[in-house]
């Protein structure tokens, strides 16, 4: 014996059915979406290291400095060349230590170049070189961890750089003049003066 069917009984179902179907495929959408967004979040994380234009001017200031301390000592210019690799690595890596111990290098430099008799036009350039380098290298690595290397931060770092060269090349007037006042004469006394003041100027800059 068949079953009575109750009028609009079926499609009565068949609604319900169609409902939840829809509700699973809205469910589905909605983890699917969620799934989506979470791997774009992960896909878009900051990149940490410095913006390439810091890197960039870094070893161009380095550079300078080098080229400037070969006149008299190549030996003097190599260890700044040296100077200059270890920033590149530090700010590759992030590293405050591996940009001190490539300042440190370029410091020894410094001063086997004015052992050798580097001329005190040449040491202050290569001073202020030394010290610029130093000085961007590691602000750019502040910029990696604040705001990613893919920010726009080519006007942040020309500024930068920009102010530190200016007060470079005051500082290295003045500590010309008090040379040429003091230091006639005396080249082991020019000598102090000069890595003096260049001291003085990383640590200004610092």
């Amino acid at each position: 014996m068949g079953r009575r069917l109750l009028p609009g009984g079926g499609r009565g179902r068949d609604e319900a059915v169609v409902a939840m179907s829809d509700a699973v495929r809205d469910g589905e959408r909605g983890a699917s979406g969620e799934s989506r967004d979470d791997a774009g979040a992960d896909s878009h994380e900051i990149d940490a290291r410095p913006p390439t234009v810091a890197i960039a001017a870094s070893l161009a200031a380095a550079g300078v400095a080098a080229t400037a301390a070969s006149v008299a000592s190549p030996t003097g210019g190599a260890l700044l060349g040296v100077a200059a690799l270890g920033f590149l690595g530090g700010s590759l890596r992030g590293s405050a230590r591996v940009l001190t111990w490539g300042a440190a290098v370029g410091v020894v430099g410094l001063a086997l170049a004015g052992y050798r008799g580097a001329p005190p036009e040449a040491l202050l350039v290569a001073a202020v070189g030394l010290a610029v380098a130093w000085d961007v290298a590691d602000h750019g690595v502040g910029l990696g961890e604040q705001v990613g290397r893919g920010a726009r931060a080519r006007r942040n770092v020309a500024v930068h750089a920009g102010s530190g060269l200016l007060v470079g090349a005051l500082a290295a007037g003045l500590v010309y003049g008090v040379t040429l006042a003091v230091g006639g004469g005396q080249p082991v006394a020019a000598l102090a003066l000069l890595l003096a003041g260049g001291i003085a100027l990383i640590s200004a800059l610092r």
